[in-house]
Protein backbone atom coordinates (compact mmCIF):
# COMPACT_ATOMS: atom_id res chain seq x y z
CA UNK A 1 0.00 0.00 0.00
CA UNK A 2 1.50 3.35 -1.04
CA UNK A 3 2.13 6.06 1.53
CA UNK A 4 -0.34 8.94 1.58
CA UNK A 5 0.99 12.39 0.64
CA UNK A 6 2.41 14.39 3.51
CA UNK A 7 0.42 17.34 4.85
CA UNK A 8 2.52 20.49 5.04
CA UNK A 9 2.02 22.72 8.06
CA UNK A 10 5.35 24.48 7.68
CA UNK A 11 5.81 28.26 7.39
CA UNK A 12 6.78 27.61 3.76
CA UNK A 13 6.51 25.98 1.38
CA UNK A 14 2.77 25.62 1.84
CA UNK A 15 0.22 23.24 0.29
CA UNK A 16 -0.49 23.76 -3.42
CA UNK A 17 -4.20 23.39 -4.31
CA UNK A 18 -5.08 20.75 -6.88
CA UNK A 19 -6.55 23.26 -9.33
CA UNK A 20 -3.26 25.19 -9.36
CA UNK A 21 -1.16 22.04 -9.74
CA UNK A 22 -3.34 20.95 -12.65
CA UNK A 23 -2.93 24.29 -14.42
CA UNK A 24 0.85 24.29 -14.00
CA UNK A 25 1.10 20.73 -15.33
CA UNK A 26 -0.39 21.65 -18.72
CA UNK A 27 1.95 21.63 -21.75
CA UNK A 28 4.54 24.38 -21.72
CA UNK A 29 3.91 27.58 -23.65
CA UNK A 30 6.46 30.09 -24.91
CA UNK A 31 7.01 33.05 -22.60
CA UNK A 32 7.21 35.61 -25.43
CA UNK A 33 4.00 34.60 -27.24
CA UNK A 34 0.50 36.05 -26.92
CA UNK A 35 -0.91 33.04 -25.04
CA UNK A 36 1.52 33.57 -22.16
CA UNK A 37 1.32 37.37 -22.30
CA UNK A 38 -2.43 37.19 -21.62
CA UNK A 39 -1.83 35.12 -18.48
CA UNK A 40 1.05 37.41 -17.49
CA UNK A 41 -1.33 40.37 -17.66
CA UNK A 42 -3.91 38.59 -15.48
CA UNK A 43 -1.20 37.93 -12.87
CA UNK A 44 0.11 41.50 -13.17
CA UNK A 45 -3.31 43.04 -12.55
CA UNK A 46 -4.10 40.60 -9.74
CA UNK A 47 -0.91 41.42 -7.86
CA UNK A 48 -1.94 45.08 -7.67
CA UNK A 49 -5.17 43.96 -5.98
CA UNK A 50 -3.33 41.72 -3.52
CA UNK A 51 -0.75 44.39 -2.64
CA UNK A 52 -3.55 46.98 -2.52
CA UNK A 53 -1.59 49.38 -4.72
CA UNK A 54 -1.88 51.24 -7.99
CA UNK A 55 1.86 50.67 -8.57
CA UNK A 56 3.26 47.90 -10.73
CA UNK A 57 4.24 44.73 -8.86
CA UNK A 58 7.32 43.28 -10.53
CA UNK A 59 7.85 39.53 -10.81
CA UNK A 60 11.36 38.17 -10.30
CA UNK A 61 12.51 34.59 -10.80
CA UNK A 62 14.17 33.94 -7.44
CA UNK A 63 13.41 33.05 -3.84
CA UNK A 64 12.59 35.51 -1.07
CA UNK A 65 16.21 36.27 -0.26
CA UNK A 66 16.76 37.34 -3.87
CA UNK A 67 13.99 39.91 -3.71
CA UNK A 68 15.30 41.12 -0.34
CA UNK A 69 18.59 41.78 -2.09
CA UNK A 70 16.79 43.63 -4.90
CA UNK A 71 15.04 45.80 -2.30
CA UNK A 72 18.46 46.95 -1.12
CA UNK A 73 20.53 47.16 -4.30
CA UNK A 74 18.00 49.21 -6.27
CA UNK A 75 17.31 52.04 -3.81
CA UNK A 76 20.59 52.48 -1.89
CA UNK A 77 24.25 53.27 -2.45
CA UNK A 78 27.40 52.18 -0.58
CA UNK A 79 27.80 54.22 2.59
CA UNK A 80 24.08 54.81 3.09
CA UNK A 81 22.73 54.21 6.59
CA UNK A 82 19.51 52.28 7.21
CA UNK A 83 17.60 51.06 10.25
CA UNK A 84 16.91 47.35 10.55
CA UNK A 85 15.18 45.35 13.28
CA UNK A 86 17.05 42.28 14.51
CA UNK A 87 14.43 40.24 16.32
CA UNK A 88 14.63 37.01 14.39
CA UNK A 89 16.35 35.19 11.55
CA UNK A 90 14.84 37.26 8.77
CA UNK A 91 15.16 40.67 10.36
CA UNK A 92 18.78 39.72 10.92
CA UNK A 93 19.07 38.92 7.21
CA UNK A 94 18.24 42.50 6.18
CA UNK A 95 21.38 43.69 8.00
CA UNK A 96 23.50 40.85 6.62
CA UNK A 97 22.63 41.74 3.02
CA UNK A 98 23.20 45.45 3.65
CA UNK A 99 26.74 44.81 4.90
CA UNK A 100 27.62 42.85 1.75
CA UNK A 101 26.87 45.94 -0.36
CA UNK A 102 28.57 48.47 1.88
CA UNK A 103 25.32 49.78 3.36
CA UNK A 104 25.51 50.58 7.07
CA UNK A 105 22.73 48.93 9.11
CA UNK A 106 21.76 50.52 12.41
CA UNK A 107 20.20 47.55 14.17
CA UNK A 108 17.44 47.67 16.75
CA UNK A 109 17.93 44.47 18.71
CA UNK A 110 14.80 42.82 20.07
CA UNK A 111 14.50 39.73 22.22
CA UNK A 112 13.27 36.93 19.98
CA UNK A 113 9.52 36.61 20.47
CA UNK A 114 8.92 40.34 21.03
CA UNK A 115 7.75 42.94 18.49
CA UNK A 116 9.42 46.26 17.80
CA UNK A 117 7.30 49.25 18.83
CA UNK A 118 6.75 52.52 16.93
CA UNK A 119 8.52 54.59 19.61
CA UNK A 120 11.65 52.44 19.29
CA UNK A 121 11.76 53.12 15.55
CA UNK A 122 11.20 56.85 16.14
CA UNK A 123 14.01 56.97 18.72
CA UNK A 124 16.40 55.35 16.24
CA UNK A 125 15.34 57.80 13.52
CA UNK A 126 15.93 60.80 15.77
CA UNK A 127 19.33 59.48 16.79
CA UNK A 128 20.25 58.86 13.14
CA UNK A 129 18.59 61.56 11.01
CA UNK A 130 20.64 60.64 7.94
CA UNK A 131 19.09 57.16 7.44
CA UNK A 132 17.79 56.50 3.95
CA UNK A 133 15.38 53.69 4.77
CA UNK A 134 13.84 51.57 7.50
CA UNK A 135 13.79 47.83 6.76
CA UNK A 136 11.00 45.92 8.51
CA UNK A 137 9.77 42.34 8.73
CA UNK A 138 5.97 42.24 8.93
CA UNK A 139 5.84 38.61 10.02
CA UNK A 140 9.03 37.20 11.54
CA UNK A 141 8.72 33.55 10.52
CA UNK A 142 11.37 32.34 12.97
CA UNK A 143 9.45 33.61 16.01
CA UNK A 144 5.82 33.95 14.79
CA UNK A 145 5.85 37.66 15.69
CA UNK A 146 3.73 40.09 13.69
CA UNK A 147 4.45 43.80 14.06
CA UNK A 148 1.86 46.58 14.08
CA UNK A 149 2.80 47.67 10.58
CA UNK A 150 0.23 50.47 10.08
CA UNK A 151 1.24 52.15 13.35
CA UNK A 152 4.95 51.80 12.66
CA UNK A 153 4.61 53.11 9.10
CA UNK A 154 2.64 56.12 10.38
CA UNK A 155 5.30 56.85 13.00
CA UNK A 156 8.07 56.71 10.40
CA UNK A 157 6.23 59.03 8.00
CA UNK A 158 5.53 61.51 10.80
CA UNK A 159 9.17 61.68 11.87
CA UNK A 160 11.33 61.04 8.81
CA UNK A 161 11.63 61.02 5.03
CA UNK A 162 13.22 57.55 5.14
CA UNK A 163 11.81 54.93 2.79
CA UNK A 164 9.65 52.26 4.44
CA UNK A 165 10.73 48.85 3.13
CA UNK A 166 8.76 45.81 4.27
CA UNK A 167 9.42 42.08 4.02
CA UNK A 168 5.93 40.62 3.55
CA UNK A 169 7.20 37.27 2.27
CA UNK A 170 5.35 35.21 4.87
CA UNK A 171 2.80 37.89 5.80
CA UNK A 172 1.06 38.65 2.53
CA UNK A 173 -2.32 36.91 2.27
CA UNK A 174 -2.26 35.83 5.94
CA UNK A 175 -2.19 39.38 7.33
CA UNK A 176 -3.91 42.54 6.06
CA UNK A 177 -1.72 44.63 3.78
CA UNK A 178 -2.64 47.99 2.25
CA UNK A 179 0.49 49.31 0.59
CA UNK A 180 -0.82 52.64 -0.67
CA UNK A 181 -3.11 53.44 2.26
CA UNK A 182 -0.36 52.75 4.80
CA UNK A 183 2.26 54.71 2.86
CA UNK A 184 4.71 51.86 2.31
CA UNK A 185 7.51 52.45 -0.17
CA UNK A 186 8.87 49.01 -1.00
CA UNK A 187 6.94 45.78 -0.38
CA UNK A 188 8.25 42.30 -1.19
CA UNK A 189 6.81 38.81 -1.10
CA UNK A 190 7.34 35.29 -2.47
CA UNK A 191 5.42 32.51 -4.15
CA UNK A 192 5.87 29.64 -1.68
CA UNK A 193 3.95 31.13 1.24
CA UNK A 194 0.42 32.53 1.16
CA UNK A 195 0.41 32.49 -2.64
CA UNK A 196 0.16 28.66 -2.53
CA UNK A 197 2.77 28.12 -5.27
CA UNK A 198 6.13 26.34 -5.37
CA UNK A 199 9.26 28.36 -4.53
CA UNK A 200 10.92 30.33 -7.32
CA UNK A 201 8.87 33.47 -7.91
CA UNK A 202 9.17 36.73 -5.97
CA UNK A 203 7.32 40.04 -6.06
CA UNK A 204 8.30 43.64 -5.40
CA UNK A 205 6.36 46.90 -5.59
CA UNK A 206 7.79 50.42 -5.24
CA UNK A 207 6.04 53.69 -4.48
CA UNK A 208 6.66 56.70 -6.70
CA UNK A 209 8.93 58.05 -3.97
CA UNK A 210 10.95 54.86 -4.01
CA UNK A 211 11.21 54.87 -7.80
CA UNK A 212 12.81 58.32 -7.59
CA UNK A 213 15.75 56.76 -5.72
CA UNK A 214 16.37 54.00 -8.29
CA UNK A 215 18.38 56.06 -10.84
CA UNK A 216 20.50 57.43 -7.97
CA UNK A 217 21.51 54.00 -6.64
CA UNK A 218 25.21 53.28 -7.15
CA UNK A 219 25.17 49.60 -6.19
CA UNK A 220 25.94 47.46 -9.28
CA UNK A 221 23.12 45.24 -10.48
CA UNK A 222 22.17 43.36 -13.62
CA UNK A 223 19.77 40.46 -13.14
CA UNK A 224 18.07 42.19 -10.21
CA UNK A 225 17.72 45.55 -11.97
CA UNK A 226 14.20 46.78 -11.23
CA UNK A 227 14.59 49.45 -13.89
CA UNK A 228 15.01 46.71 -16.51
CA UNK A 229 11.97 44.88 -15.12
CA UNK A 230 9.87 48.06 -15.21
CA UNK A 231 10.87 48.87 -18.77
CA UNK A 232 10.03 45.33 -19.92
CA UNK A 233 6.46 45.82 -18.71
CA UNK A 234 5.94 48.27 -21.58
CA UNK A 235 5.67 45.19 -23.80
CA UNK A 236 3.99 43.03 -21.10
CA UNK A 237 7.02 40.87 -20.54
CA UNK A 238 10.09 40.38 -18.35
CA UNK A 239 13.72 41.26 -19.13
CA UNK A 240 14.90 37.67 -18.66
CA UNK A 241 13.30 34.23 -18.93
CA UNK A 242 10.52 34.16 -16.32
CA UNK A 243 9.38 31.28 -14.16
CA UNK A 244 6.63 30.73 -16.70
CA UNK A 245 4.90 27.74 -15.07
CA UNK A 246 4.71 29.62 -11.77
CA UNK A 247 3.25 32.70 -13.46
CA UNK A 248 0.65 30.48 -15.13
CA UNK A 249 -0.20 29.18 -11.65
CA UNK A 250 -0.19 32.73 -10.29
CA UNK A 251 -2.87 33.74 -12.80
CA UNK A 252 -5.09 31.05 -11.24
CA UNK A 253 -4.17 32.15 -7.71
CA UNK A 254 -5.08 35.81 -8.20
CA UNK A 255 -8.41 34.87 -9.76
CA UNK A 256 -9.12 32.65 -6.74
CA UNK A 257 -8.22 35.45 -4.31
CA UNK A 258 -10.41 37.96 -6.12
CA UNK A 259 -13.32 35.53 -5.99
CA UNK A 260 -12.83 34.90 -2.26
CA UNK A 261 -12.15 38.55 -1.37
CA UNK A 262 -9.17 39.69 0.66
CA UNK A 263 -11.16 40.51 3.80
CA UNK A 264 -12.60 36.99 3.83
CA UNK A 265 -9.14 35.47 3.35
CA UNK A 266 -7.61 37.57 6.13
CA UNK A 267 -10.45 36.60 8.49
CA UNK A 268 -10.06 32.91 7.68
CA UNK A 269 -6.34 33.02 8.45
CA UNK A 270 -7.08 34.77 11.72
CA UNK A 271 -9.58 32.05 12.69
CA UNK A 272 -7.18 29.22 11.83
CA UNK A 273 -4.39 30.84 13.83
CA UNK A 274 -6.68 31.45 16.80
CA UNK A 275 -7.82 27.82 16.72
CA UNK A 276 -4.24 26.52 16.77
CA UNK A 277 -3.31 28.88 19.61
CA UNK A 278 -6.38 27.82 21.61
CA UNK A 279 -5.38 24.17 21.24
CA UNK A 280 -1.78 24.89 22.27
CA UNK A 281 -2.91 26.82 25.33
CA UNK A 282 -5.27 23.97 26.26
CA UNK A 283 -2.26 21.65 26.17
CA UNK A 284 -0.55 24.09 28.59
CA UNK A 285 2.26 24.87 26.15
CA UNK A 286 3.76 28.35 26.02
CA UNK A 287 3.67 30.50 22.92
CA UNK A 288 6.94 32.05 21.77
CA UNK A 289 5.41 35.23 20.42
CA UNK A 290 4.11 38.09 22.53
CA UNK A 291 2.49 39.43 19.34
CA UNK A 292 1.14 36.25 17.66
CA UNK A 293 0.85 36.08 13.90
CA UNK A 294 -1.92 34.66 11.73
CA UNK A 295 0.70 33.07 9.48
CA UNK A 296 2.55 30.78 11.87
CA UNK A 297 2.43 29.69 15.51
CA UNK A 298 5.66 29.07 17.44
CA UNK A 299 5.56 27.00 20.62
CA UNK A 300 7.94 26.00 23.39
CA UNK A 301 7.47 22.28 24.01
CA UNK A 302 7.71 21.17 27.65
CA UNK A 303 11.23 20.20 28.65
CA UNK A 304 10.38 16.51 28.86
CA UNK A 305 9.45 16.42 25.14
CA UNK A 306 12.31 16.44 22.63
CA UNK A 307 11.45 18.79 19.74
CA UNK A 308 13.22 16.78 17.04
CA UNK A 309 11.60 13.53 18.16
CA UNK A 310 8.18 15.20 18.34
CA UNK A 311 8.50 16.55 14.80
CA UNK A 312 9.70 13.17 13.49
CA UNK A 313 6.85 11.19 15.07
CA UNK A 314 4.26 13.70 13.86
CA UNK A 315 5.46 13.10 10.31
CA UNK A 316 5.98 9.34 10.51
CA UNK A 317 2.73 8.52 12.32
CA UNK A 318 0.38 11.21 11.02
CA UNK A 319 1.94 12.43 7.79
CA UNK A 320 2.03 15.99 9.17
CA UNK A 321 5.11 18.12 8.58
CA UNK A 322 5.88 21.05 10.87
CA UNK A 323 9.11 23.00 11.39
CA UNK A 324 11.61 23.31 14.19
CA UNK A 325 13.33 26.39 15.55
CA UNK A 326 16.11 28.44 13.96
CA UNK A 327 19.15 30.15 15.43
CA UNK A 328 18.94 30.30 19.24
CA UNK A 329 15.57 28.53 19.08
CA UNK A 330 16.97 25.42 17.41
CA UNK A 331 15.76 22.29 19.24
CA UNK A 332 13.75 24.50 21.63
CA UNK A 333 10.54 25.24 19.74
CA UNK A 334 8.22 23.93 17.06
CA UNK A 335 6.66 26.13 14.38
CA UNK A 336 3.26 25.37 12.88
CA UNK A 337 2.39 27.11 9.63
CA UNK A 338 -1.24 27.87 8.78
CA UNK A 339 -0.90 30.33 5.92
CA UNK A 340 -2.24 29.41 2.55
CA UNK A 341 -4.70 26.74 1.46
CA UNK A 342 -6.22 25.23 4.60
CA UNK A 343 -9.76 24.37 5.64
CA UNK A 344 -11.20 23.90 9.12
CA UNK A 345 -10.89 20.11 8.74
CA UNK A 346 -7.15 20.48 8.10
CA UNK A 347 -6.71 22.47 11.31
CA UNK A 348 -8.71 19.96 13.34
CA UNK A 349 -6.71 17.06 11.91
CA UNK A 350 -3.51 18.85 12.90
CA UNK A 351 -4.71 19.45 16.46
CA UNK A 352 -5.80 15.82 16.86
CA UNK A 353 -2.33 14.71 15.74
CA UNK A 354 -0.68 17.12 18.17
CA UNK A 355 -2.72 15.63 21.02
CA UNK A 356 -1.85 12.05 20.12
CA UNK A 357 1.85 12.83 19.71
CA UNK A 358 1.98 14.70 23.00
CA UNK A 359 0.30 11.75 24.75
CA UNK A 360 2.82 9.38 23.17
CA UNK A 361 5.63 11.32 24.83
CA UNK A 362 3.92 11.12 28.20
CA UNK A 363 2.46 14.61 28.39
CA UNK A 364 -0.64 14.54 30.64
CA UNK A 365 -3.76 15.73 28.83
CA UNK A 366 -7.49 15.17 28.54
CA UNK A 367 -8.06 13.48 25.17
CA UNK A 368 -10.11 15.70 22.88
CA UNK A 369 -9.87 18.83 25.04
CA UNK A 370 -7.49 20.68 22.73
CA UNK A 371 -9.57 19.58 19.76
CA UNK A 372 -12.69 21.00 21.39
CA UNK A 373 -10.91 24.30 22.06
CA UNK A 374 -10.02 24.59 18.39
CA UNK A 375 -13.53 23.59 17.28
CA UNK A 376 -15.11 26.30 19.40
CA UNK A 377 -13.02 28.94 17.61
CA UNK A 378 -13.80 27.56 14.18
CA UNK A 379 -17.52 27.16 14.87
CA UNK A 380 -17.84 30.74 16.12
CA UNK A 381 -18.15 31.96 12.53
CA UNK A 382 -21.48 30.13 12.08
Amino acid sequence: MSQKPLHLFTPGPTPIPEFIRAKMSEPAIHHRKSEFIKLFQVARDGLKYIFQTTQEVLMLTCCGTGVMEAAITNVLSPGDAVITVNGGKFGERWADICRVYGVRPIEIFKEWGTAVQPDEIVAALKANPDVKAVYLTYNETSTAVAIDLPAIARAIRDNSSALIVVDCISALIALPLKMDEWGLDVVISGSQKGFMLPPGLAFIALSERAWETVPKSKIPKFYFSLQKAREALETSTTPFTPASSLIIGLAEVVAYFKNQGLESIWNEHNRHAAAVRAAVECLRWRLVSEAPSSAVTAVYLPGKINCAQFITRLQEEHGIVIAGGQGPFKNKIIRIGHLGYYHAADILGLVSALEETAAHFGWPLEPGAALKSAQEILLARY
